[in-house]
């Protein structure tokens, strides 16, 4: 099991659920460290001034907020230290509302909230009256010295806790979408379009059947180029882009997902291609393998 991020409890009314704070996600990308070619040493990066150029320790660094262009208000940390929320072991829930009235943007890191042995009871009737209600819990945790909105959800019979983004963190979206009062959409184009994602739409979501590609391409080119397989760079050239036209992209995309669910309709319902198992690549230290790279084709020209 993840070791505890937070040991508390969850506070509403007058009842207390004693509760752990373990992660609910992990992170899967690929990362590389930066190496000087030729020795391969791991390159190291210093703190410096933009003045001198010389490097400044740590004892001589000090935090500013920049107020205008090259003017800064310096903060000693003992100023910051007064300010910050005093830490606390109780997730104080300030209201339950309907999960459909929280918009995704809101959410941030999911985490698991995991019932302590003494308070097993209190969750499972916690988690049981907030499925039947179909309710979320709105409240605030302190977690390394930082006040953060929460919401708690139940989800497969144990509670799942979001910290969420405040109102003035999300984006307005009224300024992003273009005025639509010249689009005119006629009834065959809303019909094909209801078509179209009622042939795409499936009974539930599977999470497990998306994987990261380019993860597991650049896994497999890490595990050949170990092997000794030397890898040739390949361009991939992108066809130039066509003039959209909306009736005939909608009709093409109706046959071809027609077709996919014709031939396989799993793969129909998540709206990719079917492709047959592959067999696993045989490795050999002098066998040189093609790997394409992206490159942007020419452009056509246009007739007059």
């Amino acid at each position: 099991m993840p070791s505890a991020i937070w040991t508390g409890s969850i506070s509403f009314g007058l009842v207390q659920v004693p509760v752990r704070l373990v992660g609910a996600t992990k992170s899967r990308d690929v990362s590389f460290n930066q190496l000087e070619e030729g020795t391969g040493a791991r390159i190291r990066y210093k703190k410096v001034s933009d003045v001198t150029g010389e490097e400044v320790p740590a004892e001589r660094i000090k935090r500013g907020y920049e107020i205008s262009k090259g003017r800064y208000v310096m903060i000693d940390p003992d100023e910051l230290d007064v300010l910050r929320p005093k830490g606390s072991h109780a997730i104080e829930i300030e209201e339950f509302v309907d999960l459909d009235e929280i918009d995704p943007l809101y959410f941030e890191q999911p985490y698991y909230l995991v019932p302590d042995a003494r308070g097993v009871k209190a969750y499972k009737l916690l988690v049981e009256a907030m499925t039947e209600l179909n309710k979320v819990a709105i409240g605030r945790i302190i977690v390394r010295s930082k006040e953060r909105l929460v919401a708690i959800r139940p989800v497969d019979g144990m509670l799942c806790i979001e910290t969420m983004r405040y109102a003035d963190e999300v984006l307005p979206r009224t300024d992003l979408v273009p005025d639509d009062t010249d689009v005119e959409l006629n009834e065959r184009e809303r019909a094909m379009a209801r078509q179209l994602v009622e042939s795409l739409a499936a009974d539930h979501f599977e999470p497990e059947k998306y994987h990261d590609q380019y993860r597991e391409q650049v896994l497999d080119l890490i595990e050949r180029k170990a092997a000794g397989e030397e890898i040739v760079a390949e361009p991939l050239v992108e066809p130039p882009a066509k003039v959209l036209d909306l009736v005939a992209a909608l009709e093409a995309s109706l046959e071809k997902a027609q077709s996919a669910k014709e031939r396989h309709p799993s793969v129909a319902a998540a709206g990719l291609p079917h492709k047959p198992a592959k067999a696993p690549a045989k490795k050999s230290a002098a066998k040189k393998t093609a790997v394409k790279t992206r490159a942007k084709a020419p452009a056509k020209k246009r007739s007059a």
